[in-house]
């Protein structure tokens, strides 16, 4: 039996309230409310979550997302800095597990994140991020250590990112066959998988043959690939729209 294609959610993140503007103007699924600045993951502050959420109010067809940083392994900090973005009112929270060195300390400071959300709003959804250049950080977990963390830990979705953010993207460092065992792993496990990492158009052909559930942009779409200072242009999000569609 084939498997059909579904169709790819499209994350684009906002770092102010003009591009979140923009972006919600295109009618792509999740606003992720991002601070470049503080890197891959980088986290945004609680003003600018919440006029972000109020500006998406009585929009049901959008959800907020919001990154709260490539976090070192501190899982009491983690799961404050989560409750924030929750009380913020993201409906969707990523963590970059920069921090922990082996699966055992990813379960740790993602089960205490989890804890925290869905204490508060057990409809919030919250993302567990490595990273797929791995082999140029200091003691990082392997990209296939995150479906586990993410299922053990109660997260709702696995993500992989790109945290050098330089010229290089996701498929630098993961191949096709990669990515596929690494949505197999996560589908096992009953989660969904995000994938990010300086994204351009010439590897969507590739994310269409892994077919994940989301793919996250910035660079992409901005004035001449610039995630940090370059501005989001909506004519770019209409190109990836239009190239995604099956």
């Amino acid at each position: 039996m084939t498997v059909m294609p579904h169709k790819i959610q499209l994350l684009v993140s906002p770092k102010t309230l003009e591009e979140a503007k923009i972006v919600i103007s295109s009618q792509v699924e999740i606003i992720d409310c991002k601070n470049p600045e503080e890197g891959s993951l980088g986290a945004n502050f609680p003003w600018v979550i919440k006029a972000m959420k109020n500006m998406l109010l009585g929009n049901y067809s959008q959800m907020l997302s919001a990154t709260i940083g490539d976090f070192p392994n501190l899982p009491g900090s983690a799961s404050l800095a989560a409750l924030g973005a929750a009380v913020s009112g993201a409906d969707i929270i990523k963590v970059g597990l920069k921090g922990p060195k082996n699966v055992e300390e990813g379960i740790k400071l993602m089960k205490n994140v989890v804890k925290a959300v869905k204490n508060y709003n057990n409809e919030i959804k919250v993302v567990a991020a490595g990273y797929a250049d791995y082999i140029r950080m200091k003691n990082s977990l392997d990209f296939l250590a995150i479906p586990t963390i993410a299922a053990e830990s109660g997260a709702d979705v696995a993500m992989l990112d790109t945290y050098i953010k330089d010229e290089k993207g996701l498929f630098d460092f993961l191949n096709v066959n990669q990515l596929i065992e690494f949505k197999k792993r996560a589908n096992d496990f009953n989660l969904k998988i995000a994938l990010a990492g300086n994204l351009r158009n010439n590897v969507l052909s590739k994310i269409k043959k892994i077919n994940p559930e989301i793919i996250g942009v910035r660079s992409m779409v901005c004035e001449g690939y610039d995630r940090n200072n370059g501005t989001i242009k909506l004519d770019l999000i209409e190109n990836l729209k239009s190239q995604l569609a099956y």
